[in-house]
């Protein structure tokens, strides 16, 4: 029944709406002030590799990510410093405008997830809260944005060019 009231009903499609709204504000400032700014992400991957997350017995609980940022991100660097602010950037305005809400917000809570990952606790558990809220909700999360339009667009489109693959 909840699932159907997040899904499909106007008044939690408004709420929502808000709750859209705010979050896209706080990554688009986010990922604007990383834009503007200048942003390297060294430090803090380093930091991340240098005292990772560890659990009662002081062994690394996520030594799979330290591994990761170790042998991939930092040698990476230029590109990490490059997508972070951008994705961060554009999640948020997606969210803001309700494009794509969706995948904005699948990629925004990747993100959140790997800032947790890197042992980043900060504003992650609201962020990853009320985004898994909106993921849930999908289309009815955008209802009241340019994913009204947007959705059945891409649904048409992608539609016609499946259909026609399937015909030939």
């Amino acid at each position: 029944m909840f699932a159907n009231i997040l899904r499909e009903n106007k008044i939690a499609a408004g709420i929502l709406t808000v709750i859209r709204i705010w979050l896209g504000y706080a990554w688009m400032t986010a990922g604007w002030g990383k834009l503007t700014g200048g942003f390297d992400a060294s430090g803090y991957l380093n930091n991340a590799v240098a005292n990772p997350v560890v659990g009662p017995d002081g062994a690394p609980v996520y030594s799979w990510y330290v591994n990761f940022l170790e042998s991939f991100a930092l040698p990476n660097i230029e590109l990490f410093n490059f997508i972070v602010p951008l994705g961060e950037f554009l999640v948020g305005l997606g969210l803001i405008l309700g494009c794509l809400t969706t995948a904005a917000m699948f990629f925004g809570l990747m993100m959140n997830f790997s800032f947790f990952l890197a042992g980043t606790v900060s504003h992650n558990p609201t962020d990853i809260f009320f985004g898994a809220i909106i993921l849930f909700a999908g289309y009815n999360a955008g209802r009241y944005g340019l994913d009204r339009w947007v959705v059945p667009f891409l649904s048409k489109t992608f539609n016609k060019k499946a259909a026609a693959t399937v015909n030939n």
